[in-house]
């Protein structure tokens, strides 16, 4: 129980270096029970690092562990794993999945609690023959997701999921924990939909209502504002703001996050006029169907014109994310594909690449990354594999470019400000927006003809999201890269594109201007397409 006036959780003075890189210096802080903390921050500036100190992470303790002290109820809280956490009630919902992916959701909400019951073998050879009890887990994840209030499907398998509700199961999964006191939330909204935010929201009042602590992480500083108490905000490393959410402002937390005002582009209105016009169709797709678990494509016909930023929006689960998946083969896909007047074959990655198509993922760490290899590695490795860039040939023998592979690599640190200790640092290092960064260099050093790019700022703050919109649009303008964007965020579509296409089950409900309003693109989003 906490003590009268002493807080549930107190951060004094907490330091950690990592990596070479001085990550926190000097963090302060305290959180009562039932409160609401809003943690901001551009990507680097700390926040993730404190949160892993927080929750006993190994990589805390693997990289020389930290300095200063964590109170709980005003008593000295040491966490060497975050078992210990688990047990002092600290429960944590992270950036990346943990789940078992071949496990159903209910099986993942009860994951190492599984109730058992006993049975006439293990009541005479012990408890090692205990069988599970499927009506108890059935009945526990029911009502974990019940006190989330966003419906998922309790027998669906993660593999099968969108990922919008993996996220939903890891979030009831900590929901079920009788003992949970505090709940750390580390962009639990990022994957999802307004729609679903908004819902998650609901759920972080009526934790609060029910005396649990939560530490709310997220890029979408209208929500912190929404549901928090109070706001920290860190920028390289220490706490510039502690202040009560309701004597803030969205402009307020961006200036102190980024040392800066960032604006928000405007959708460039010219251009969409000229796409609306007409132009050339640069790629043309009919009846296309895709088999993507969670995201499937129905039935859907399309025409990009050349040289523009093309969106494609809607809510969870409707299909959008299914749309470039399928054009780039990474799931069965059927119809039609026409790109500069030639068919192109489905279920074939290689011929897409082949043809100038690029694609970035919504999924960097499954697709996007490999997370053990340098930055080097990665932005050079797809142009090298697919087009012989970045190669030297001495007669027979070819060997890597390595000067012309350095050279490249740091124009996209220059360009997209990535936050690294080199070229060298390996990708697994760097933190989530870092990542996703990394995955746009990749597709940028291919110089493709056409970009599909799928949640770009999936994970990303304030700052470095008007950065990476700004590197698409300059991407597309400077070099004439047709772009199709992929967002689950409308505004920032609304901000980024000439045109919207809203998918809702499975197919296209609609395509208008980016400059049209947010109700005429929500009233497709809500449309049921015959």
């Amino acid at each position: 129980m906490e003590k009268q006036g002493t807080p549930l959780l107190q951060m004094q003075n907490i330091k950690k270096d990592f990596f070479g890189n001085q990550v926190l210096t000097d963090i302060n802080f305290t959180l009562g029970a039932g409160e609401v903390l809003g943690l901001c921050g551009e990507n680097g500036a700390g926040k993730s690092t404190l949160m892993k100190i927080l929750f006993g992470m190994d990589v805390i303790r693997e990289t020389g562990g930290y300095s200063g002290d964590i109170l709980l109820n005003g008593e000295k809280a040491v966490f060497n794993t975050p078992f210990d956490a688990l047990a002092a009630g600290i429960g944590m919902v992270h950036q990346e999945f943990s789940l078992i992916p071949g496990f159903t959701a209910a099986e993942n909400i009860v994951l190492n609690r599984e109730p058992v019951k006993k049975t006439l073998l293990s009541e005479v050879f012990g408890e090692r023959l205990n069988t599970l009890n499927y009506k108890t887990i059935a009945e526990t994840s029911a009502k974990a997701i019940q006190k989330m209030g966003v419906q998922i499907d309790a027998d669906m398998r993660i593999s099968d999921m969108p990922v919008g509700h993996k996220q939903f199961t890891e979030i009831a999964r900590e929901l079920s924990k009788d003992q949970l006191k505090l709940l750390i939330l580390d962009e639990p909204t990022a994957v999802l939909t307004e729609k679903e935010a908004a819902a998650l929201l609901d759920s972080i009042r009526n934790m609060a209502a029910q005396g649990i602590a939560v530490i709310f992480i997220t890029h979408r500083l209208q929500e912190i504002l929404s549901v928090c108490d109070k706001v920290v905000v860190m920028r390289d490393g220490y706490v510039v703001r502690d202040v009560p959410a309701k004597e803030t402002s969205v402009s307020d937390i961006t200036k102190w996050m980024v040392g800066r005002n960032v604006e928000s582009s405007a959708a460039p209105s010219e251009k969409a006029a000229a796409a609306e016009s007409g132009g050339k169709t640069i790629l043309s797709i009919r009846n296309l169907w895709v088999d993507m678990p969670g995201e499937t494509v129905r039935n859907v016909s399309l025409d990009v014109r050349e040289g523009e930023i093309l969106g494609i929006g809607g809510l969870a689960g409707q299909g959008k994310l299914g749309i470039p998946n399928g054009v780039m083969g990474l799931y069965d896909a059927g119809g039609h594909v026409e790109f500069n007047g030639k068919e192109i074959p489905l279920n074939s990655p290689k011929v897409c690449l082949n043809a100038s198509l690029a694609f970035v993922s919504e999924d960097r760490r499954g697709v996007g990354l490999l997370l053990d290899e340098s930055l080097e590695w990665n932005i050079a490795f797809p142009a090298m594999q697919v087009q012989n860039k970045f190669l030297k040939h001495f007669g027979p023998i070819t060997l890597r470019d390595e000067k012309a592979i350095h050279a490249v690599t740091q124009k996209y640190i220059d360009e997209l400000m990535i936050k690294c200790t080199s070229s060298q640092q390996k990708a697994r290092e760097l933190s989530g927006g870092n990542q996703q960064k990394v995955c746009l260099a990749k597709a940028f050093a291919l110089e493709p003809k056409f970009l599909f790019v799928s949640e770009p700022t999936r994970g990303i703050d304030v700052g470095a999201k008007s950065l990476v919109l700004d590197a698409l649009k300059k991407f597309n303008r400077e070099r004439g890269v047709t772009v199709v964007m992929i967002s689950s965020e409308l505004e920032e579509l609304r901000q980024t594109c000439d045109r919207i296409a809203i998918v809702s089950g499975g197919k296209i409900a609609g395509i208008l201007p980016a400059s049209e309003s947010s109700e005429e693109f929500g009233m497709l989003m809500v449309s049921q397409v015959k």
